[in-house]
């Protein structure tokens, strides 16, 4: 089995010729089996690479190999897709499965944060999202040193040099407006300041600097040079604040679910059954989930009558053979099933709700999966579980009319 993970900046032609020193080298595999299976899977990898004329804006990932059906049947099998959002990671590995870990990271962050790097020579703006990071724009300025040259008076020079220099902080200050601003307000989770002088200390505090950016400046770091070099330095000493970001944000939505059930306002749900319930009477606005976890859906027919059962099940439920029988006739159900979680992460839009996964790191998101079972909603208005109960089986009954018309 083949993973092939480009990033944006590969060009195809690299790939397919990485590609034929590695059939080379499969060809000398001693075992007959292994390396015609190596060789088709390359083949089919450098096949499928044909279908683009370049590397897409986010990078391209492709799976191919022969993998082993539920009825225990061999199929040869090939994925290739654009992921959502770039990924800088570079990836060949031919293994007996697939290699999945580096997608991980896209979807574990999605705040952007934006970067100003400042200093005698320019300034570069950039952006920062999980592990990509991309330069927006950059700029370079040519301001006079602290010395002057013969010939010029004292006053004279100090105003030019001060003129220049407001001048450069004006400009850094409007093309960080434009850059950071989209639609009267900030594009960006927070802000970063770097470089090696004081101009990014005076940018923060200038009447010039944008004040609807002023709140989201996280952090004010010094780099001993700028441009890009400059970038990844204040990426680095940048960390420990970037990762705060997820877990300050995860406590203000477990806060203000644990603020509706201490006021008592009825505003609030738990538990997969009274959860998902609310889901399906509209009222929930915020559906709160903890990222692991670990229930299932199973989607059940009767082959029989043609009738269709959902089921949530937990682990230690999917373990009795009965839940996956008739109740009445014992014939065994066909089944489907989906983690709860991915169903959740696809479905949320169509109950007009938005979803939050939270971790159980912080001391708040350890309450909300011990106490509260890892799943729960914030309400857009006060409802009991009686009258979420009677609204589905009204619903029920009206759905039962419709198949008798």
């Amino acid at each position: 089995m083949i993973s092939l993970i480009v990033p944006p900046d590969k060009q195809i032609s690299q790939i397919q010729k990485m590609l034929s020193e590695e059939y080379g080298t499969a060809s000398n595999i001693k075992s007959r089996v292994n390396r015609l299976s190596v060789l088709d899977a390359i083949t089919s990898t450098q096949q499928r690479l044909k279908l683009y004329s370049k590397v897409p804006t986010n990078g391209l990932v492709i799976y191919c190999g022969t993998v082993v059906t539920a009825d225990n049947k061999t199929k040869k099998k090939t994925i290739d897709f654009e992921p959502f959002r770039p990924i800088n990671t570079s990836l060949y590995l031919c293994d007996n499965k697939f290699h999945t870990e580096p997608l991980n990271e896209l979807l574990e962050a999605n705040d952007k944060f934006g970067f100003v790097v400042m200093d005698g020579n320019g300034a570069l703006w950039g952006t920062l999202c999980g592990n990509a990071r991309e330069v927006l724009h950059t700029v370079s300025v040519d301001l006079p040193k602290k010395h002057r040259r013969g010939g010029q008076s004292a006053a004279r020079f100090s105003r030019l040099r001060t003129e220049k220099r407001h001048n450069y902080l004006r400009k850094v200050a409007e093309l960080t407006t434009q850059f950071f601003i989209s639609n009267d307000r900030p594009n960006v989770t927070g802000l970063i300041l770097a470089g090696s002088a004081d101009f990014k200390t005076e940018l923060s505090q200038s009447d010039l600097f944008d004040q609807r950016l002023a709140p989201k400046i996280m952090k004010i770091v010094d780099v001993p040079y700028g441009g890009e070099s400059g970038f990844n330095a204040a990426i680095e000493m940048s960390q420990d604040c970037l990762a705060n970001v997820k877990f300050i944000h995860e406590k203000k939505v477990i806060d203000e679910f644990f603020e509706q059930i201490s006021k008592d306002t009825g505003k609030y749900t738990f538990g997969v059954t009274e959860t998902l319930n609310a889901m399906e009477m509209g009222s929930v606005e915020t559906l709160v989930v903890w990222e692991n976890l670990d229930v299932t859906r199973y989607t059940m027919r009767n082959i029989a009558t043609g009738e269709v059962i959902e089921k949530i099940l937990t682990p230690e439920q999917a373990k009795d053979p009965k839940q996956f029988h008739d109740e009445e006739t014992g014939v065994q159900l066909e089944v489907e099933e989906e983690p709860l979680l991915d169903w959740l992460a696809i479905n949320y839009k169509r109950f007009g709700c938005k979803i939050e996964f939270i971790t159980d790191k912080s001391q708040e998101g350890s309450q909300f999966v011990k106490g509260f079972g890892g799943i729960g909603g914030i309400l857009r208005y006060r409802v009991d579980m009686d009258t979420i109960q009677t609204y589905l089986e009204v619903d029920d009954e009206w759905d039962d009319l419709d198949d008798f018309i």
